[in-house]
């Protein structure tokens, strides 16, 4: 099983859409981020967590051919707004991908893109299936089963979805406040994958200060900042993190 962050960048990306790359060096890189989406691959299934805005070029870049199921994180338009790119899917076998949102999520999705989901007509049928997320998912990985645990966290108006994988690692791209009720699911995991956005404080995201308080917290044996904003150089973050954490990358692959 591989875990792969599609895209590790702040909801602007870097460089930002005027080419703006703040404190990044635009030599290096991984610090070219695209919005934030990570996919999950079996030996059987390959399920995508968010669709970005910049999906089709994640896909074609991280060679994903399939994609059997979705998983949303929340409604911002940096999670959602790629939703059409996953009808080449649909193409591939007729069937509609089934998608899981909390409620909010859900209502949105379906607000906002109902043509994904409705028929219009024999040229344009529904390619997806919405559905209320389950608090535990059953993923096929060969003779196995893997489990995928949602997990309800605060990201300042909304609430979000974070997902941890088979209790091995789990995924918060976007996050002001983890519930203490469910730290115990997070403690000494072997991979957290953590939202970061910038040094300065922010109502709906950690910051580096409170990423590293809660890393501390927590101790996975190793933690991987992610959503990441032009003010976060890759290396000036490799060089002042400690040993067990390190700044997420387009691309970075975990095997499981």
């Amino acid at each position: 099983m591989k875990f792969t962050i599609l895209g590790s960048g702040s909801s602007m990306g870097v460089p930002r859409a005027d080419g703006f790359f703040g404190n990044c060096d635009p030599k290096n890189k991984k610090n070219h981020r695209t919005r934030c989406s990570a996919v999950i691959q079996t030996k059987t299934e390959t399920v995508l967590i968010d669709t970005s805005p910049d999906l089709r070029h994640q896909l074609v870049k991280n060679g994903i051919k399939k994609v059997d199921k979705v998983l949303y994180s929340h409604m911002h338009a940096d999670q959602t707004h790629g939703i059409n790119d996953l009808r080449v899917f649909y193409l591939q076998k007729k069937k509609t991908i089934p998608v899981y949102a909390d409620k909010a999520t859900k209502q949105y999705l379906m607000t906002t893109f109902k043509y994904c989901f409705i028929d219009n007509s024999k040229e344009y049928p529904a390619i997806l299936k919405l559905n209320l997320i389950k608090k535990n998912l059953k993923l096929i990985d060969g003779s196995k089963t893997i489990n995928i645990k949602s997990i309800k966290v605060k990201h300042g108006n909304v609430d979000s979805m974070c997902y941890l994988i088979d209790k091995k690692l789990a995924y918060i791209s976007d996050v002001s406040e983890i519930y203490e009720k469910d730290f115990k699911y997070f403690k000494n995991l072997k991979f957290l994958i953590l939202d970061c956005l910038w040094f300065r404080n922010h109502p709906s995201h950690y910051n580096l200060e409170r990423s590293l308080r809660l890393i501390k917290q927590l101790k996975p044996k190793k933690s991987i900042l992610t959503n990441l904003h032009c003010d976060l150089d890759y290396n000036f973050l490799k060089k002042i993190l400690p040993k067990n954490v390190v700044p997420a990358y387009d691309g970075l692959s975990i095997n499981l």
